[in-house]
């Protein structure tokens, strides 16, 4: 199912065919100027594909095009396919968004959280406030990343093996273990910052529902959607279609290769995460984003009730802030100003804010190597990004795609 294709003339579906145009050599100079080895975009409307482009290498050093079928590690936008698996869970009453989760993960039952000092000598208090599975969907847990090198809670994250990685051998439940040893960054629900809460809401679905993190996404999410080349790594022939990894050079920015991080998705991880693990191609995703803007339902397949996806689409932080009120600075492409947080997913608030030509209620994530999507329920339109570039922020490939596709869009036409 790797097969993409435009499906109709995109003045069917609203789109200026000269205006789509930009999309492709806009985007053409990061693979010309050698920042991206090269990637593929999707745009689809009304349920109908209106643009699909390649450019550049899905391997620049074997020579390997940019093909429909390559396949690419999707990081972060594993994340909304777990906060998918979590709710379907929940519309099967097995929790409440408001239940502790020390009641299936007692690790998280007695939590300190970090008040002042060093990542030496750190000072911490007791949590007044339990992480509820609504902190896990909302990245308000007060968990953090090792990444993000922003604060002492975050080194101690790094020095417990935690950065880009997890310590070799340790398993989802080990990991769990480790982090609810380590001091919050915050009271739980007390701010937002993005974190390893995805990872333990995967958990969370292994122990609620008795099947490990792959064989609850194998069984009841990517089969029944027909997401036949999604996975938490890459085997046999399929290392063939599977797109090398690069970073920023130093200094020129531009693309080099990195095997020692980029072969790892060659081999069956010791920890499933739920919050970056996965592989998937673009026709795979694109299944995803229709469900999702189809409110929970595919060619029949009916995961999610339309209320559930309304309700993960809004946004769940208080007082209706948006992230730069309620967010800590951390390194990020998208920019925080009018774009709050849903469960699972950006949304955007307020366009004028965010200075963004998308719509009020899009939603969206991306992943650490510059892929990204967005889902705008106004527009009835979909969006997919896939390159292979650690990290996201090298570049603003989000904003600048989104100026490139909403000014191709210029009438309300259906097919």
């Amino acid at each position: 199912m790797n097969d993409l294709a435009v499906e109709t003339d995109p003045a069917e579906l609203g789109f200026d065919p000269q205006r789509l145009r930009r999309v492709d050599e806009r985007m053409a100079r990061y693979v010309d100027e050698g920042l991206l080895p090269g990637w593929l975009i999707v745009v689809t409307r009304h349920g109908r594909i209106a643009h699909v482009a390649r450019r550049g290498h899905a391997d620049l050093e074997a020579g390997r095009p940019v093909e429909t079928g390559t396949r690419w590690r999707i990081f972060s936008m594993t994340k909304p396919i777990t906060s998918v698996a979590a709710m379907m869970l929940y519309e099967e009453g097995a929790f409440d968004l408001t239940d502790p989760i020390s009641r299936w993960l007692p690790e998280f039952a007695e939590l300190r959280v970090y008040s002042k000092g060093s990542a030496v000598r750190p000072v911490t208090v007791p949590a007044t406030e339990a992480i509820r599975v609504w902190h896990l969907l909302t990245h308000t847990a007060g968990l953090t990343y090792g990444f993000h090198h922003a604060h002492p809670v975050d080194a101690l994250y790094r020095e417990a093996g935690f950065e880009w990685t997890t310590p070799p051998g340790l398993d989802l439940a080990a990991c769990c273990a480790k982090w609810a040893e380590l001091p919050l960054l915050f009271q739980p629900g007390a701010e937002w910052t993005y974190s390893v809460a995805t990872d333990v809401l995967g958990r969370l679905v292994e122990v609620v529902s008795g099947q490990s993190l792959d064989a609850f996404f194998a069984e009841r999410i990517l089969g029944p959607l027909g997401m036949t080349s999604t996975g938490f790594h890459v085997e046999g022939d399929e290392v063939d279609q599977l797109a090398a990894l690069y970073v920023p050079e130093p200094g020129t920015r531009r693309a080099v290769r990195n095997d020692a991080f980029g072969e790892l998705i060659k081999h069956k991880p010791a920890c499933l995460s739920g919050g970056a693990g996965l592989a998937s191609t673009a026709a795979d995703y694109h299944r995803f984003t229709q469900f999702l803007l189809r409110r929970g339902e595919l060619d029949g397949v009916r995961l999610l009730a339309p209320r559930t996806v309304e309700l993960m689409t809004r946004n769940h932080l208080p007082g209706d802030a948006d992230l730069e009120d309620f967010g800590r600075p951390l390194f990020a492409e998208m920019p925080f100003d009018g774009f709050g947080f849903g469960l699972g997913f950006s949304v955007l608030r307020d366009p004028v804010k965010a200075r963004t030509l998308s719509s009020e209620g899009e939603y969206a994530w991306g992943g650490a190597a510059s892929t990204a999507f967005w889902v705008d329920p106004a527009e009835d339109l979909t969006v997919l990004f896939f390159t292979q570039l650690l990290p996201s922020s090298t570049h603003p490939l989000r904003q600048r795609l989104r100026q490139l596709v909403y000014q191709a869009l210029v009438s309300e036409k259906r097919g």
